[in-house]
């Protein structure tokens, strides 16, 4: 696959059309619709911002970077670990620093429901709680109350829904999402958003967008003066203009780090592919750039093509306790006979402890009895797989050669 050479840091001017000069109106097409975050913000963009960047590729927009937080700094491009309920599923916090996991991701949503935010604070915060001492990413609920949608009610003020647990009825608005993270304490909180489905048309994506932009200023406004960094997210549904347009307003009213949202949701790879770099170039370079849960393997690399920093997706965790595991030559299903008497490690480059220590055929006969000690070592796997692919990622980026760490990667899967 061959490399594009693309500009780095660039960022294209926003252009208004003849009487398009008051404030609060922006054009998408031929039509203007309104978005109330395009006037002039109280928000100025933030002086400090938490990413250092180290070196830019020179033949695409892969960078090398940094992000700082109250709990210590992680490398980018970096891909983060899910622990949605507050644990990564089938591992413990020493497996994740055995294998270098700089960064994990917790959920608003579900912490919020069970065991409460309140318990979280009352115990000593997230990090506390959980035994874990580096940073962490709380997604705010928004692509989770999306996918309750028949479970929510969604309103300016925000999200009335039911617990997916006992059917109570609760209530997430802009406002309670910021609480509840700064509540747990994460070191990156996330603003509530409207996740768009797919397909979606033009106007429901145009008015859940705006709702969308509307909800991150009132997010702005809630935080309370902590040091927690506060992220925007960028939706816009599969609408290029409409995205780049909503990368502007969040800009204006300017965050710690910027999130492409509203993405894997169903469609496929060339239009997700599309909708990155119809965004990436309108955000400011000097921020981290986070594509919210994505994905594969490809994903991670083509992602960092187009100059992406932050990764999570629950695949490797999900796909270890469902006995797929993932190689340097393609992925392995690990019930399939072939590996019935294979002594051979489920891949020969991979210095994890399952590697180490563990047959093919091992590994099959413990998820074919369903013991538990399967979802921990193909876990552990997973994980070591996705965090030494970025951690070559980022030494291919320090060396400017990522075009051939590219190549190499997808020639070593078309081998197998």
């Amino acid at each position: 696959m061959a490399d594009v050479c693309l500009p780095h840091g660039f960022r294209r001017p926003v252009r208004k059309k003849p009487g398009q000069e008051k404030a609060g109106q922006a054009a998408f097409g031929s039509s203007l619709f309104h978005i109330h975050v395009i006037s002039p913000s109280p928000f100025p963009m933030q002086k400090n911002s938490p990413f250092t960047l180290h070196r830019n590729s020179s033949c695409c927009a892969a960078r090398r970077g940094e992000v700082r937080t109250e709990h210590g700094s992680f490398q980018t491009p970096m891909f983060m670990p899910v622990g949605t309920l507050g644990t990564v599923k089938a591992v413990t916090p020493e497996n994740l620093i055995e294998m270098d996991a700089q960064i994990i991701l917790g959920n608003t949503y579900h912490l919020y429901i069970r065991p409460g935010h309140e318990l979280i604070r009352s115990l000593g915060g997230l990090h506390r709680f959980m035994h874990w001492d580096r940073p962490i990413l709380t997604d705010s609920g928004g692509f989770q109350i999306f996918s309750l949608k028949e479970l929510a009610r969604i309103t300016e003020q925000g999200a009335t829904f039911r617990s997916h647990l006992d059917g109570s009825s609760l209530f997430l608005g802009p406002e309670e999402a910021i609480a509840v993270q700064e509540a747990l304490g994460s070191d990156i909180m996330m603003c509530l958003d409207t996740c768009i489905p797919y397909p979606a048309t033009r106007d429901e994506a145009i008015k859940a967008t705006d709702l969308t932009t509307r909800w991150a200023r009132r997010c702005r406004e809630a935080q309370s003066g902590t040091s927690q960094l506060l992220f925007g997210i960028v939706q816009g549904g599969m609408y290029g203009d409409l995205r780049r347009d909503h990368a502007h307003a969040l800009v204006d009213i300017g965050f710690d780090g910027y999130a492409l949202g509203g993405l894997s949701v169903g469609e496929d790879k060339a239009l997700m592919q599309e909708m990155t770099e119809a965004v990436i170039p309108e955000l400011p370079p000097e921020y981290p750039r986070y594509l919210m849960g994505v994905g594969t393997p490809e994903d991670l690399v083509e992602g960092v093509h187009r100059g992406v920093d932050m990764f999570d997706c629950v695949m490797p965790t999900r796909n270890a306790r469902n006995g797929t595991l993932f190689t340097s030559t393609g992925k392995i299903t690990i019930k399939n006979a072939r590996y019935r008497e294979d002594k051979a490690p489920l891949d020969a480059e991979c210095t994890c402890y399952t590697c180490r220590n563990y047959s093919r055929a091992y590994l099959r006969h413990l998820y074919q009895c369903r013991e538990i000690l399967s979802y921990h070592l193909n876990t552990i796997h997973n994980l070591h797989y996705y965090l030494n692919l970025m951690a070559g990622i980022r030494a291919a980026i320090e060396r400017d050669q990522f075009t051939a760490f590219r190549n190499d990667f997808y020639g070593k899967l078309a081998g197998e």
